[in-house]
């Protein structure tokens, strides 16, 4: 079961080297705040305000596969390992 769920958003695709890419992405936060959550963007940035995340992938697989603007869960799960 996952202990917590966030939104977030690619701002920036940095091309690296072999075709690899780094995403650049922070929390969501849909404007104006209202602090009813009038979308499910300021529901997420109202228990999860900020954040900022960068991530390479290396899958050749995948290249190509994300897009700035796109938007995904991120979801934390315990690894016991």
């Amino acid at each position: 079961m996952s202990k917590m769920r966030a939104k977030f958003q690619i701002n920036t695709i940095i091309p690296c080297f072999d075709g690899c890419e780094t995403l650049i992405m922070s929390a969501v936060c849909g404007k104006p705040f209202d602090e009813n959550g009038i979308s499910e963007d300021n529901t997420y940035a109202k228990y999860c305000p900020a954040g900022s995340m960068s991530l390479t992938v290396n899958n050749p697989a995948l290249a190509g596969a994300f897009k700035v603007g796109e938007k995904y869960y991120l979801d934390f799960t315990i690894a016991n390992e």
